[in-house]
């Protein structure tokens, strides 16, 4: 099945009030991005044996189509909810939850769903579909923390009045089209953007376990910080070459800077708390282009994340995952 689904953005919805907070989350970001809006429902075991059922006997006594109660419940949630994006298109989709979002996600600008669906354990931070989408899907993906996680952290208002985005970075590694993607989302909201950067120090006497990392703004690098330990002041130099070309191709995104000691993964989730979007790439852009597995960092953010979290495939992989998917067509 082919979908026409360039630049847009899709929403994964189930009927459950997850999904509804993602699919709120994503009418949002198509309004902000002037791109239009998919509503994706990946149709259930039933229906997709009832159709299956009707296509082999051709029954022409049961009726055309089976009633979609999920797709009803939702053009009914759009209809209150405002404004709308210039173009809404609903699809009802077959196969797995994560086979069919997959392939609706080719080309999409990114594709945003619940941490947690209708099935799986209600402890489970991460629902196992939103994990396997994330974790192989060719387009970003956003996953929108359920309540249970964002109670956590910030309500919902003091994180929508906080705006600004934070991107996981490494200065070496990171590939350009997640700065991309976290400038480009700190564009569309018109508000700041925070690269967050970690560095290995050993233990010092004076260091405070847990303390609050110090946020740089550029005009501060200017000059040398004599507080700062040579391992932070390299990381810093580093952000800024890094991200000179991004402030240029940007000009109107404020960037703040951050060199955090240690492992960035939980700083990251601390930051989520009052962020409106965390950006991370999935994995390093050396590991084998067709492996379903995902780097620590953004393992972590992905599983314990308060607010919604974008996880960026590198542009190889993209290429290849569609060329594996001709490849087993």
């Amino acid at each position: 099945m082919t979908h026409e689904t360039d630049a847009m953005v899709i929403a994964a919805v189930d009927g459950s009030e997850h999904s509804l907070k993602a699919l709120e989350w994503a009418r949002a970001a198509a309004v902000r991005h002037g791109s239009g809006l998919v509503v994706a429902h990946v149709l259930s075991d039933s229906v997709q044996l009832y159709a299956a059922r009707r296509s082999s006997l051709y029954d022409r006594t049961e009726p055309e189509e089976a009633e979609d109660p999920v797709s009803v419940r939702i053009r009914a949630h759009l209809a209150e909810r405002g404004p709308l994006p210039s173009e809404v298109r609903y699809e009802s989709l077959e196969g797995s939850v994560p086979e069919a979002l997959r392939d609706i996600g080719e080309g999409a600008r990114m594709l945003v769903m619940g941490s947690r669906g209708r099935g799986g354990f209600a402890a489970l931070l991460l629902g196992s579909n939103s994990r396997a989408v994330a974790t192989s899907a060719a387009c970003p993906v956003v996953v929108v923390a359920h309540e249970a996680r964002g109670a956590e952290g910030a309500d919902e208002a003091a994180r929508a009045s906080a705006g600004r985005v934070v991107v996981g970075l490494h200065a070496a590694e990171t590939p350009d089209n997640v700065l991309d993607f976290a400038f480009t989302e700190a564009a569309a909201r018109d508000t700041t953007l925070q690269v967050v950067s970690a560095y290995s120090i050993p233990p010092s006497p004076t260091m405070v376990i847990d303390s609050p990392f110090a946020v740089i703004p550029p005009e501060a690098l200017v000059g040398e910080d004599e507080n700062a330990v040579p391992a932070e002041r390299e990381m810093l130099r580093s952000q800024t070459e890094r991200l000179a070309p991004f402030r240029a191709k940007y000009p109107t995104v404020p960037v703040e800077q951050a060199a955090v000691p240690g492992d960035a993964a939980g700083r990251l989730v601390d930051t989520s708390k009052s962020a409106a979007l965390v950006v991370v790439g999935r994995h390093h852009p050396r590991r084998h282009i067709r492996s379903l597995m995902i780097g620590s960092v953004a393992n972590a953010v992905l599983q314990h994340a308060h607010g919604p979290v974008a996880i960026v495939p590198t542009l190889s992989e993209s290429v290849g995952s569609a060329e594996s998917a001709g490849e087993s067509a």
